[in-house]
């Protein structure tokens, strides 16, 4: 009888490796700790809960690397993929998803699978023995951390995530603020339209800016160092960098128009997104915040039409653990010191959920296959998904490895291209073709060694 892949955590990375491995016609449980143990972050015990932002972020597959991305997890039949497209909200060019109806149907999915099993309960130790993926993902519970800290003979890496509040839509006052993607991004008018803008002229910006430095903040414990991922900085820590830098940052004002002004232009401008289906619920982009909670109801009432408005939830800052994979992981994902246990997902430091998932499914795929007695062809490197490993697994610089998203950056060179914005144009479409090709290359090996994938 094939032996039992077993997953530790259900969140993006957990969830695709179980449905890749699975549908490869390997058993998989996965060991999820909630809802019995909670987090911080998570609010239910659905699988592949989204705790921070509800997008997936850009979907253009042609000039994004991340959009590159959705379409490699795509060609592969994703189920975070194909949940997200299911439950996809307007977001001019973002893929942005209703997330508790799209945890509900992730959760659905994987339950009605034949051979897939959750049980819920905590994994304190490192299995000695069996096919184990780890994607315990940003909140490791403290006994598996200090267990995987005493194997790798250092103390895990730390950063801290910040978490953006959301806005109850009937509470904003849309004779101040109006609905408009930026530059009039999207093929329809929802897309167009996909955002809710509040405007600031510069007193009120500038007045912003000296309550967010004075707000009381989360103070950290004796001890413990700050460090942020560059893509999750709180506001406030932006404000300190300097007083423009969030006008030129979450709050630029460009390829906006005020109906309610149309002739006086926004010195910032604080964009919502829609967090649900219903339309019922807004989050603040790019507003992740460590303020206490009263500081950050007197401070964002200070946004205009956001007076009175009515927070479904606030901000929050929490601890996010990673490996330093380039020292601790081979070019399998397999842990050097245990080859039989793979690590997946934001603990191997990659960043974001898109990046998360997709080191789920090579890895539920490479553990399917070991399992089932075969040797899958290294992952193309000229592959979105290749780029990532690659960075992770020996790629990047272990000395200051720090989390990171996917980014044309981490791919090697085209060469005999030219520069400027039209050659970076064509260098992005150069990439995207190159990586779609590689990729349908390296699925089309598993056909060819019988490792059929079969949803």
């Amino acid at each position: 009888m094939t032996e039992t892949l077993h997953i530790i955590g259900g969140g993006m990375a957990g969830s695709e490796a179980a449905w890749q491995a699975a549908n490869m016609g390997v058993r998989v449980v996965i060991h999820e700790m909630r809802p019995k143990v909670k987090t911080f972050a998570h609010r239910t015990g659905d699988l592949a809960e989204m705790v921070c932002s509800n997008s997936f972020r850009s979907d253009d597959d042609e000039q994004n690397a991340v959009g590159l991305l959705h379409w490699e997890m795509r060609a592969a039949g994703g189920l975070i993929m194909a949940m997200a497209a299911r439950h996809r909200l307007p977001a001019g060019g973002a893929l942005a998803v209703d997330r508790d109806p799209f945890a509900r149907s992730v959760t659905t999915s994987l339950l009605a699978h034949p051979k897939i099993t959750v049980q819920h309960d905590e994994i304190k130790q490192l299995p000695e023995n069996g096919h184990w993926i780890i994607a315990t993902g940003p909140l490791t519970s403290e006994g598996l951390g200090q267990a995987i800290a005493a194997e790798t003979g250092r103390d895990a890496l730390a950063f801290f995530d910040a978490i953006a509040p959301i806005v109850h839509r009937d509470s904003i006052d849309m004779s101040r603020a109006w609905m408009q993607s930026r530059y009039d991004k999207g093929e329809t008018e929802a897309e167009r339209s996909a955002y809710l803008n509040c405007p600031m002229d510069r007193a009120r910006y500038e007045a912003f800016i000296d309550a967010l430095l004075a707000a009381d903040k989360t103070e950290f414990h004796e001890g413990e160092t700050a460090g942020y991922f560059d893509g999750c900085l709180p506001i406030e820590v932006m404000a300190e960098r300097g007083r423009e830098t969030l006008r030129h940052g979450p709050m630029k004002p460009v390829g906006l128009t005020n109906p309610h002004q149309p002739d006086v232009k926004p010195w910032a401008v604080v964009q919502l997104r829609r967090d649900n289906a219903l339309g019922t619920l807004y989050n603040i982009v790019g507003f992740q915040t460590k303020m206490k909670y009263g500081a950050q109801i007197s401070v964002f009432k200070m946004i205009p039409g956001l007076e009175n408005a009515n927070f479904a939830r606030l901000g929050g800052i929490h601890r996010n653990t990673f490996l330093n994979s380039p020292t601790l992981l081979d070019s399998q994902m397999r842990l050097r010191t245990r080859p039989h246990i793979r690590f997946a997902g934001q603990i191997t430091g990659v960043e974001g959920y898109v990046e998360s998932a997709a080191m789920g499914l090579v890895a539920g795929r490479l553990a399917a296959a070991e399992i089932l007695g075969h040797s899958l062809p290294p992952v193309p490197q000229d592959s979105a998904m290749g780029a990532l490993i690659h960075h992770i697994t020996g790629g990047a610089e272990a000395r200051s490895f720090q989390p990171m998203n996917v980014n044309f950056g981490l791919f090697r060179p085209v060469d005999g291209l030219r520069g400027g914005r039209r050659g970076r144009i064509d260098r992005y479409k150069a990439y995207t073709d190159r990586a779609k090709a590689a990729w349908t290359d390296w699925l089309a090996t598993q056909s060819e060694n019988n490792l059929s994938f079969v949803p």
